[in-house]
């Protein structure tokens, strides 16, 4: 064989596509269909180049945009028809077309935001009949018979579209997916045991952005329907592609650990190394964000569907017995004998929605070093508030025949030396729960103080501690541990009070927890479970007295200024200390009356106790509204914070779809699901 020299240069071109050379001709304004009546059909089995089809119409100035706005039109028509074909192969291309097409129009529309781009291509006076078809016939896709892949492709199509502006209320195509509603082939692919394992990562993410455009503007169809579906496996189908990738996240959390290498060269690379890459960059802080969009729709499931809740309780309550093909989280995964173990541990399997939630929390606690990790733990908050002003979670979470062992992640502090043991004993979920939120009060007293997560963690704990009285509940937990955190806060708003009183609203805070203690004092006796509770209640109070003079000194001294801007709160607060300072004041008196008569300077804990148990000859103020709190609302409060968290949901899903159309004729020979003509 002898080969072929090459020319002059020696450089050789790679030949163009075809199917690129066509797409030039398009847009020159030329009809490349002329003579060929076949054209189409040789058409849509060429691969789209999907870079190709992006940068032509890139390069497109105003002018010329409208020279080939016929051209365009007519590509996109014949890809609406494409979409009626049985043909796989033509099918998949044309839907891939579609979202190389969507994704330049709505890139060009960002790049020339003073022309648009997208009314110009459809023309305003069509556009409601070519997205009904379009529309119709995704539906069709969705809920028909068609291979996964092209179904996959058609999903990813919506995706593209419903992402195509950062901000999702202003994308005028999305107008068009309210009137001609795809809810119910989303419910039918989640309830599919297994089109939900191939689709329904997609599905979810669909719905939560769609669930937010023009949340608070206009009527949404979408929030109507996701808070009225009743099917139950829908709704576990939602839930298990949230607890599946919170799940994963988890393990490989655990899996790192167990990485560690604990020699001295690898300690000492890792501290330099980590001297150098900085927080935001960090591939841990990459991996929580990552997981923003399914919190996300975590959060407007148990905020809009009461359903939700107790479908993931009735779940809870089936967990004795070994998954269903319906409702397990990934069909590889060995089924352990649960029915032989009623006690689910979460180091083995793990077991539902609310255990990977704590867990993931737990994790995500000890990244607070930067913007996103704040943002995702305050999504998680919110969801945790949500959660606990629901009866039935509620419930469920205090239903002492129904305990988990929970691995809960601690962060590394000086002060205190962390067991090898990280799981806990196994306890109802609302213990665990408590667990998590005093880790929190614990681990974040920081300069840089996060004071709004500091209030929906403490709002979570009233709104357990109102159950417990409400429903006479006596939860069986050390809540000295809860003092302790609690108080510990309390020392801290005082000692930082000179730079934090600068920055936000300390007397606030402090009310709130000091109407904590006082709920425990007034309404104790209805879920304390042993009477020796109250008498360690007022043993802390005593011993930390301190702390609540200091508390008190504080108050005083601001009652007088005449500019405090926060003096509604501090004079609130004035009141709520008077039953602490009363019980202190009154057993003070009592304890150094027994010292004198024992001839004692340093009495033991059991002494003091002792003394607490036989002087309760106490009168003490009657405080109201303990057990109330404001029900949650998204709105005002948190309405900036859900359009930032939705505009960064959509800037990754957009680029995660970008990624996969353009490489979708390698991942179909992978799938070898490529169906040649």
């Amino acid at each position: 064989m002898t080969s072929r020299k090459r020319s002059g240069s020696g450089s050789s071109k790679r030949p163009k596509e075809k199917v690129v050379y066509i797409y030039e001709l398009f847009f020159r304004g030329e009809d490349p269909t002329a003579q060929n009546a076949e054209f189409w059909n040789e058409f849509f089995l060429l691969q789209p180049n999907v870079e190709s089809l992006e940068s032509e119409i890139m390069k497109l100035g105003p002018d010329q945009l409208l020279t080939v706005k016929g051209n365009i039109n007519l590509i996109f028509a014949k890809c609406m028809e494409m979409l009626d074909t049985a043909h796989p192969k033509r099918l998949f291309n044309s839907l891939q077309t579609l979202c190389a097409f969507f994704h330049a129009v709505f890139k060009k529309s960002a790049a020339e935001p003073s022309f648009d781009v997208i009314r110009t291509i459809f023309e305003f006076d069509q556009m409601d009949e070519k997205m009904k078809l379009l529309l119709t016939q995704c539906n069709n896709i969705l809920t028909g018979e068609v291979t996964e892949n092209v179904r996959a492709m058609c999903l990813k199509l919506l995706l593209v579209i419903v992402t195509g502006t950062d901000n999702v209320s202003q994308n005028v195509l999305l107008e068009y997916v309210m009137i001609h509603s795809l809810f119910d082939a989303f419910v039918r692919l989640l309830s599919d045991s297994t089109l939900r394992v191939q689709h329904g990562h997609d599905v979810v993410i669909l719905l939560t952005v769609l669930v937010n455009y023009r949340k608070h503007e206009a009527a949404n169809p979408y929030i109507v329907q996701l808070s009225l579906v009743a099917d139950e496996l829908a709704l576990n189908g939602y839930g298990q592609m949230i607890s599946s990738s919170l799940i994963d996240f988890c393990r490989g959390y655990m899996q790192s650990l167990s990485n560690v290498q604990t020699s001295w060269f690898s300690s000492l690379s890792n501290i330099v190394g980590n001297m150098f890459v900085s927080d935001e960059g960090c591939e841990r802080v990459q991996q929580i964000k990552a997981n923003n969009a399914l919190l996300l729709a975590l959060y407007e499931a148990v905020h809009l569907n009461r359903n939700f809740i107790t479908t993931l309780a009735h779940t809870q309550a089936e967990s004795s017995a070994p998954p269903s093909p319906s409702n397990t989280l990934n069909a590889s995964q060995p089924v352990p004998d649960l029915a032989a173990a009623p006690i689910i541990d979460i180091t083995q399997y793990p077991s539902n929605l609310l255990v990977a939630v704590f867990q993931y929390c737990s994790i995500v606690m000890q990244d607070n070093k930067n913007e996103s990790s704040i943002a995702n733990l305050k999504l998680c908050f919110l969801i945790l508030t949500c959660i606990s002003e629901d009866q039935y979670a509620n419930s469920m979470m205090h239903d002492s025949n129904l305990t988990f062992k929970v691995m809960l992640h601690r962060a590394q502090m000086r002060h205190r030396k962390l067991s090898i043991d990280r799981v806990g004993k196994s306890q109802p979920l609302a213990a665990t729960l408590l667990d998590l939120l005093v880790e929190f009060i614990v681990s974040h007293l920081m300069k840089k103080f996060p004071m709004e997560l500091y209030l929906l963690c403490i709002g979570v704990i009233h709104r357990i501690l109102c159950y417990q009285k409400r429903c006479r509940v006596r939860l069986n937990y050390p809540w000295k541990e809860l003092w302790s955190a609690l108080i510990g806060l309390l020392r801290f708003l005082v000692t930082q009070e000179p730079n934090l009183v600068k920055k936000c609203n300390i007397f606030y805070l402090s009310l709130q927890v000091v109407n904590i203690f006082n709920l425990f004092i007034t309404y104790g006796d209805t879920f304390l479970a042993t009477t020796n509770s109250y008498d360690e209640l007022y043993y802390e109070l005593n011993r930390e007295e301190k702390v609540f003079s200091e508390i008190h000194a504080m108050v005083l001294r601001y009652t007088t200024m005449t500019d405090c801007e926060y003096k509604d709160d501090v004079l609130k607060l004035m009141s709520a200390l008077v039953n602490i300072l009363a019980i202190i004041k009154h057993f003070q008196n009592k304890i150094k009356e027994w010292l004198a008569e024992q001839g004692l300077s340093t009495p033991t804990e059991d002494q003091i106790l002792e003394v607490v148990r036989k002087n309760y000859d106490l009168t003490l103020k009657l405080q109201d509204s303990l057990d109330q709190y404001e029900r949650y609302s998204e709105t005002p409060r948190h309405t900036a914070f859900f359009t930032s968290m939705v505009r960064d949901v959509v800037i990754d899903t957009r680029k995660n779809m970008y990624s996969y159309v353009r490489e979708a004729h390698s991942i179909l020979h992978e799938q070898e699901v490529l169906i040649t003509p």
